[in-house]
């Protein structure tokens, strides 16, 4: 199994307009075969997005996706910081 952990730092003025791409993000990759887990949480403009996968292939997948690159190209200009990608193993 694998574990993403991504946050999303949205602009103060674009807090509506992240949290539209996001949910669109969420719905498409919840139909995904190889994803076990898209958690959406959110606190004022922070989004994190927590990520389980069944194996890498299943992410490649997913990374080449067009609603991906979509939300992707369309963020840039609505996030106040770069966006965070952790890819984790659990330890305990």
């Amino acid at each position: 199994m694998i574990s993403i952990t991504a946050i999303i730092k949205s602009k103060q003025e674009n807090i509506e307009e992240v949290r539209t791409i996001i949910h669109n993000l969420v719905q498409q990759t919840r139909k995904e075969e190889a994803c076990v887990r898209y958690d959406l949480h959110t606190t004022e403009n922070v989004f994190i997005i927590w990520e389980e996968w069944k194996d890498q292939a299943g992410l490649d997948i997913h990374n080449n996706q067009p609603y991906l690159q979509d939300f992707i190209a369309k963020s840039e200009s609505f996030v106040s910081a770069p966006i965070q990608v952790y890819k984790t193993v659990q330890s305990l």
